[in-house]
């Protein structure tokens, strides 16, 4: 039986133009990456709010919406809400080629530009490049002590088990087990996971490690542990 390739990351590929879309999501599956289509905007935005992506390539053109809307939407999202993820990272693709489409492409949130036609090389490369530098809690498989984390499935496991998490709830576990040693403030994770710019009197923080915490050992809680007037960390039971 020949082992499964493990995924490098999740990505959304929003194109209108079918062919240009069935090439993207070929290349991109050959190059070790999980793809999902999105043909429009409306897609492309469901997808990122469902499926939790690591990247999105987002062309500017697009049936139902202008590809800067669908940009503007993520960043400008209130992280409370959870809808989508504000630092989602995105490589517009696109046949614009002027200096000022490129700079309002930057100025409205893009990490990267990528101008038609391209090399399918080129736009993976690209994308590890971009994964490397915007966000070093994007990564392959990771364990901690009974629990597994495979980010590019959103799949977690106790032991054998498998948890169902929420898509926050997902994203807090994700952050903690980067460095599960390490105590993470209170403030830290509202900026990090939900998007705060100040932690202000919330109660979002607590209520989801509470959940995680149940979830994950629903007999003991153990794994989440509250810091007292610090913040949270994660432990290996």
């Amino acid at each position: 039986m020949i082992p499964e390739v493990p995924r490098l990351a999740t990505v959304v590929v929003c194109e209108d133009d079918p062919v240009t879309l069935e090439l993207l999501c070929d290349h991109l599956e050959a190059d070790r990456f999980s793809t999902l289509a999105a043909p429009s905007a409306s897609d492309a935005l469901r997808l990122c709010h469902y499926n939790q992506p690591d990247l999105m390539l987002l062309d500017l053109r697009l049936p139902d919406a202008s590809g800067l809307d669908v940009l503007r939407e993520i960043r400008s999202t209130d992280g409370a809400t959870g809808r989508y993820d504000p630092l989602l990272p995105v490589i517009v693709v696109t046949g614009r080629t002027t200096e000022a489409d490129l700079l309002r492409g930057f100025a409205e949130g893009a990490d990267d530009y990528i101008t038609k036609p391209f090399h399918l090389a080129e736009v993976a490369a690209r994308i590890r490049s971009v994964l490397g530098r915007r966000d070093p809690r994007r990564e392959g498989p990771r364990r901690v002590g009974e629990i597994f984390i495979d980010p590019s499935r959103r799949e977690v496991r106790v032991g054998d088990r498998r948890v169902k998490l929420a898509n926050k709830e997902f994203a807090l576990l994700r952050t903690l087990a980067c460095e599960p040693t390490r105590v993470f403030g209170k403030d830290e994770l509202l900026r990090d996971v939900w998007g705060y710019r100040s932690m202000g009197r919330t109660r979002t923080l607590d209520s989801h490690a509470s959940r995680l915490r149940r979830k994950l050992d629903p007999d003991a809680g153990r794994y989440v542990v509250n810091c007292w007037g610090v913040g949270y960390r994660l432990i290996d039971g």
